[in-house]
């Protein structure tokens, strides 16, 4: 742990009063890191970020966080001091290198990034006019050299336009027989960026080895990526996904497999450790084909245990925490009406549930990896949803890299 920091499991019979009088440190700050709503229940087993004061900061750190321009104006001012970077998703293009901007202004967003001396970062993503990902499109516009300088001369009219100071290349995806065409894309873009004063960095699917299989780790090439881009981004979240089994979004054993690898083919400093800022929460049993998870806030995740009466239970393998819970009917959390909302849908037989997402000892094993590895810095998908008690353990284990 971090000097000046402590993270405190709840135990049968504890109150905030307890806890912070254990600690000599106050209750409201105990309430403010942590999100507590008042009456200020506590969920057995739940991870509590209590600041002890003093810090001492491992090394500086390169830290980026993905948002939408829809994104809550107070959690946008509340997040950027955290942030090197604000990546805004996001750009998408046509098959003849039109740059297609995104359907909400995002304008404001360039200004409180810059304002807060945080480098707005155009994000690309291989959306079509009507909206919609397609990996074919990728292959119209990489195959295409006439397609490639226009997609690349959009972008610089664009970020000098509207003052952004960097791109992120962010295709998933990306067919086998695209591979080399991508990578040749990534270059072209770097080299174009870096001789107008930008910088570029592309996103990775998490792969744990050079030729492994699968739609989305064929079309990437991790050296020569690395190579090409000024740092990159390991997508390490989404083995627990809408449509998959219950499990952690990014089980700490499994991202520890991405960064061996990925050490091996890039520098250190050029890479960034993506973290979740969400969970999911899954009705069971789990079906393939028909089960839907709902994406859920960390916050959130907790004040469904504490409605709901249950204990918060920790993996050590996957380093993640998880409980489960049955309702009457699918009373599944729903987005929106505050923190932990819970909105019935009707009743009938119990429905059990299944939920994993991110505490602070999650985030902390994320943290002792980036040291232990001396990774570059970390990127967060997405900052939507307000977390105090990250950006707070963030801030004791690193300095945060301004541009």
């Amino acid at each position: 742990m971090p000097e000046g920091t402590a993270i405190y499991v709840v135990q049968r019979g504890d109150t905030v009063d307890s806890i912070a009088a254990g600690y000599g440190v106050s209750v409201e700050t105990i309430i403010r890191d942590n999100q507590i709503i008042y009456p200020y229940e506590l969920a057995l087993g739940q991870a509590l970020f209590i600041d002890l004061g003093t810090r001492q900061p491992y090394r500086s750190l390169r830290v980026t966080g993905y948002a939408y321009p829809y994104i809550n104006e107070t959690v946008l001012a509340d997040t950027l001091p955290y942030l090197s970077e604000l990546a805004i998703f996001s750009y998408g293009f046509t098959a003849q290198g039109r740059l297609l901007p995104p359907a909400l202004p995002d304008e404001w967003m360039i200004e409180m990034a810059l304002q807060n001396g945080t480098a707005p970062i155009l994000t690309l993503t291989p959306l079509d006019e009507q909206g919609r990902f397609s990996n074919y499109l990728i292959h119209n516009v990489v195959q295409n050299q006439e397609a490639v300088s226009q997609l690349i001369d959009n972008l610089l009219e664009t970020m000098a336009e509207k003052g952004y100071q960097g791109v992120d290349i962010d295709f998933e995806y990306i067919l086998a027989e695209d591979r080399d065409a991508f990578t040749d894309f990534v270059r072209q873009v770097a080299e174009r960026m870096r001789a107008n004063g930008y910088h570029t960095s592309v996103a990775l699917a998490p792969k744990t080895s050079a030729n492994q299989k699968g739609v989305l780790y064929e079309g990437k090439d991790y050296r020569a990526l690395g190579e090409a881009a000024d740092h990159v981004l390991l997508m390490t979240y989404e083995w627990g996904y809408t449509y998959g089994p219950p499990m952690a979004v990014a089980p700490l054993n499994q991202v520890r497999r991405v960064v061996e690898y990925a050490v091996s083919e890039i520098p250190v400093e050029k890479i960034d450790l993506g973290i979740p800022n969400y969970g999911y929460d899954w009705p069971l049993p789990f079906v393939k084909g028909e089960t839907k998870a709902t994406s859920i806030g960390n916050i959130q995740a907790v004040r469904i245990a504490i409605e709901q009466g249950v204990p918060i239970r920790f993996d050590d393998v996957a380093q993640s925490p998880f409980f489960t819970y049955s309702q009457a009917g699918d009373n599944a959390p729903q987005e929106g009406g505050g923190a932990g909302a819970v909105v019935s849908q009707g009743s009938g037989a119990a429905v059990e549930h299944e939920v994993w997402f991110e505490d602070v000892r999650s985030l902390q094993g994320k943290f002792d990896l980036i040291r232990e590895f001396d990774l570059g810095g970390c990127g967060y998908w997405q900052i939507m949803r307000w977390f105090a008690a990250n950006w707070r353990l963030l801030y004791k284990n690193f300095y945060i890299e301004k541009p």
